[in-house]
């Protein structure tokens, strides 16, 4: 989620020193977790109950916000008072969870985990529940079960999302003659080509794309997905960058865009970009016409740009997969039940809500510029939001945007990935199957190492 810059603020040791300890945790014994939903008849007598909440906002005003969303809740169900913080990071929830302090509920950043709170037990398996309380689960967008869910554990539920797609400056493409936007990748290549503008000493004044892969949003989970490339293989447990054709037909697509701009040219140019989230960020000052970015832009263009004749749309696909067009990465906050929750039928009761309650989803994401994470709440007529956020309504909704397939190792192969990304691009790799093939390899052998 990017309404503000957020990390999910762990090293990889620390990641996986915490998830060791919990995992340590849940095979040591100890009481096992009730899985009974409290009665919620509102005309019965009820134990007040009090709820901790961890979450990861940190900007004040989105967390007064949330808030609002959290006490729509206590209004639903007045027994019920949910203390709510803030700026809690992935390794500080683990860290309570293994020392026996665990919150009754959080909210994290970090979809990149998933796979490893489903399946060391930090987050609790909420299928029991949904299944006592006849929770409908196709009020979700089906691309939402990528993240919240691994290995058969339901162990979390949306609640907001990302959505990426092409931002283009309407006048720029205008000068050129162009009137829309690019659908194809070939499109997206000539005009890109015929946007930029160079310097009389050859070093690039304006970009029509920047396709440098570690430069603000570009980087292969956001790219993978227009192309349909997958991380892994259909089992989940193998690395698939070598085997599935999508990635080098993709990362030839890049690096012959790369040298059209000429690699150092290209380093230099990124190496000036202003601050992403910031006033001087490449789009909002007309250093580029077109860019892979996420939703929240549109908030930062209406605060810091609001002049910018600009426009959205979904970002090319290849040539052959023109039936594509219109799909996206996706991906965003989720919510679950540590393990040890004091009271975890009443924090079902409370991610149920704030899961599926559309004025609540509608508020957050009118407030904080992010995609809603339900159909009706897609739907809705009081999101209040540029005509240009539609393009990531729409996106989301598309069966065919997905997010990257997770494992245990979390963004390990991410990391792992940019690290050969960093040298293919600079032109030091000679044989890109080989370097794919050496990628592939690395990340298998983290995801052995990571068996139990």
């Amino acid at each position: 989620m990017r309404s503000t810059k957020r990390s999910i603020g762990m090293s990889k040791f620390a990641v996986a020193a915490a998830f060791l300890a919990v995992a340590t945790a849940c095979t040591a014994g100890g009481s096992a977790q009730t899985t009974k939903l409290p009665p919620t008849n509102p005309s019965a007598s009820h134990t007040p109950v009090t709820l901790t909440f961890w979450t990861e906002w940190s900007d004040p005003d989105e967390f007064a916000t949330f808030n609002q969303a959290v006490d729509m809740f206590h209004q639903a169900y007045p027994w019920i008072t949910v203390k709510t913080a803030k700026g809690l990071t992935d390794d500080k929830i683990l860290a309570a969870i293994s020392g026996g302090k665990a919150p009754d509920a959080v909210l994290s950043f970090g979809l990149d985990n998933i796979a490893k709170f489903c399946s060391t037990g930090a987050w609790q398996n909420l299928t029991p529940y949904i299944k006592q309380s006849n929770t409908d689960l196709s009020v979700f967008p089906q691309a939402v079960f990528k993240y919240t869910s691994f290995g058969g554990s339901q162990c979390a539920l949306p609640f907001l999302t990302d959505a990426y797609g092409l931002y283009y400056n309407k006048d720029m493409l205008a000068a050129k003659g162009f009137t829309s936007p690019p659908k194809t990748l070939s499109e997206l290549t000539d005009m890109a080509k015929k946007l930029t503008v160079f310097n009389p000493d050859g070093s690039i004044k304006v970009a029509g794309f920047v396709p440098w892969m570690g430069w603000y949003e570009t980087n292969p989970v956001t790219y993978g997905v227009p192309w349909g490339a997958q991380f892994y293989d259909s089992t989940g447990t193998k690395s698939a960058l070598a085997t599935d054709p999508a990635w080098t037909n993709m990362l030839t697509w890049q690096k012959q865009l790369v040298d059209f701009y000429g690699a150092d040219k290209l380093a230099k140019f990124v190496a000036g970009s202003g601050d992403e989230f910031s006033t001087s960020q490449d789009f909002e000052t007309g250093r580029i016409a077109m860019n892979m970015d996420g939703e929240w832009r549109t908030a930062f263009i209406g605060r810091e740009a609001p002049k910018l004749n600009y426009g959205t749309a979904p970002f090319p696909v290849p040539d052959d997969q023109q039936d594509r067009y219109g799909v996206g990465q996706i991906g965003g906050t989720i919510i679950g039940i540590p393990k040890g929750s004091a009271h975890p039928g009443e924090a079902f009761l409370l991610l149920k809500y704030l899961a599926t309650n559309t004025p609540g989803l509608v508020l957050m994401a009118n407030k904080v510029g992010n995609v809603p994470t339900t159909f009706d709440s897609l739907d809705s007529p009081d999101l209040k939001l540029p005509p240009q956020f539609q393009t990531f309504l729409d996106i989301f909704k598309n069966p065919g945007s997905y997010y990257k397939g997770n494992t245990v190792i979390g963004a390990a192969d991410q990391d792992t990935f940019n690290l050969f990304l960093e040298k293919w691009q600079a032109g030091k790799v000679s044989n890109l199957q080989a370097g794919l093939q050496a990628t592939a390899q690395q990340i298998d052998n983290l995801l052995a190492q990571a068996s139990p």
